[in-house]
């Protein structure tokens, strides 16, 4: 079997604090005089049986961790390290998501907040030889306006080239809020030439996808696995080009399959969906970026799927079209190579 660290590939659904490793959690929140709960450090983070999983759990544990980011340098530190994270499996383009609410009281507002990860990214991609683009998310849990605020500021920094903001999104628990309210926000970021990356189909299943793909137009679904659920929606997710951000670790420790073996990969993979595995929150869900892919492989996936699941990956990025031409043919010659 080929070393999936030496694949090429890129990875387009990571969160901001949720990238973290623990010993790094560790040191900030002993920087922020923060006390951390138990299940940040123990290492069983949401890997706990089936009857104990679930979102709430996972938000509490989120919210714990954010708490610790409270100064640039701690901003800073998130990028650089999720970069070389990347680096270290083979990643060539990053596009990781931030809501910068959640860190503009420390470092003066959220323009502020945004410039100094997009300031890093920049940075990061120079010394890492990663390309690291930016996504704004706005929060189901927030009330539509603030989606808007942060459209507009997102719409700001627009651009292709790393450390510039790719696209805007829509996180958190898709169980809250109503999809339409939502659609204001992205016609701003659209009209900036934002793409378009909501979550949907993780928490909930077929017609509120439908409800994503109606309002909100994505380029991208954060997650969309739950798709697979309904032929007619995989088929018109494939026709209109629509790629799905996988994520199978978070999928099975959020509880939306019992084991990993569930996660519906070969059917979205065989109906020809644009698949982008990604590790979402590794902090929390305890798999990196690689480990999706082993998972795949698990699963019966041969090496030349998972260079095709890689070229899937980016295909879906926001990279420009020369980049993406390059690592295609790193791909092609990772599978060529018999050592």
């Amino acid at each position: 079997m080929r070393d999936l660290a030496a694949l090429p590939k890129a990875h387009v659904h990571l969160h901001f604090t949720g990238s973290l490793s623990v010993p790094s959690l560790v040191d900030m929140a002993r920087s922020a005089g923060v006390r951390l709960p138990e299940n940040l450090t123990d290492n069983v983070a949401m890997q706990v049986p089936a009857d104990q999983r679930g979102w709430f759990r996972f938000q509490r544990a989120y919210d714990a961790a954010r708490a610790v980011v409270q100064s640039e340098e701690a901003m800073r530190r998130i990028v650089r390290e999720a970069a070389q994270a990347d680096r270290a499996e083979g990643s060539r383009r990053l596009e990781i998501q931030i809501d910068p609410t959640s860190y503009a009281p420390y470092v003066g507002g959220i323009t502020p907040a945004l410039d100094i990860v997009l300031d890093e990214a920049k940075a990061a991609t120079r010394d890492t030889g990663v390309e690291v683009g930016v996504i704004v998310a706005a929060s189901r849990t927030r009330h539509p306006l603030d989606a808007r605020t942060l459209a507009r500021l997102a719409a700001r920094y627009a651009g292709d080239a790393p450390g510039e903001v790719v696209g805007f999104g829509l996180s958190n628990d898709e169980r809250r809020g109503r999809t339409a309210e939502f659609e204001a926000a992205f016609r701003i970021a659209r009209r900036a030439g934002l793409r378009s990356v909501p979550h949907g189909g993780e928490l909930l299943g077929p017609e509120h996808l439908r409800e994503v793909i109606t309002h909100l137009n994505p380029d991208r679904l954060g997650h969309g696995v739950r798709a697979a659920e309904d032929r007619a929606l995989i088929d018109e997710i494939v026709e209109r080009g629509i790629a799905l951000e996988v994520c199978p670790a978070s999928n099975v420790s959020l509880g939306v399959f019992r084991e990993n073996d569930d996660v519906p990969l070969r059917t979205l993979f065989d109906a020809g969906a644009i698949i982008a595995l990604g590790a979402d929150d590794p902090l929390l869900f305890l798999a990196r970026l690689n480990d999706q892919y082993e998972i795949a492989r698990r699963q019966g996936f041969s090496d030349a799927e998972l260079a095709e699941l890689a070229r899937r990956s980016i295909r879906a990025s926001f990279a420009s079209a020369s980049s993406k031409r390059a690592w295609l043919a790193e791909v092609d010659a990772w599978l060529a190579d018999e050592d």
